[in-house]
């Protein structure tokens, strides 16, 4: 949720809609600009670390990369994998709750191909 008041319009819709509905809480979880992303990255890479993942997802900046990750983490869809040595080393991994994503990317992924190819959807 955003910094609004929590008994808000807004927050007391957002609350009944994540409560009430199976496409609110998904989407909650991995709408916006980055996190399909990251998950669909992941789902092909099966491990990444942050630096992959900023080479990777071109126009993110540190913060909101560094943000998405901690959203993801905090959902339990990625894990995030720290290794001991010195410089740090960490990778980014999907859960089995991401893993969980799989067929819904990659519908997703498939009808905006077929989108972009100006092709009838075929699912």
């Amino acid at each position: 949720m955003t910094d609004r008041k929590e008994n808000s319009t807004n927050s007391l819709n957002e609350i009944y809609w994540k409560n009430n509905c199976g496409l609110s809480v998904t989407l909650s979880m991995i709408g916006g600009r980055w996190k399909i992303n990251i998950l669909a990255y992941l789902l092909n890479d099966q491990k990444l670390r942050y630096s992959q993942l900023k080479e990777k997802l071109v126009g993110i900046s540190e913060r909101i990369l560094s943000s998405k990750l901690k959203e993801l983490e905090n959902d339990a869809l990625i894990e995030k994998i720290e290794y001991e040595g010195f410089p740090p080393k960490v990778e980014y991994m999907l859960t089995k709750k991401g893993n969980s994503l799989k067929e819904l990317i990659d519908l997703m992924n498939l009808w905006g191909d077929q989108l972009n190819d100006k092709q009838d959807i075929k699912l």
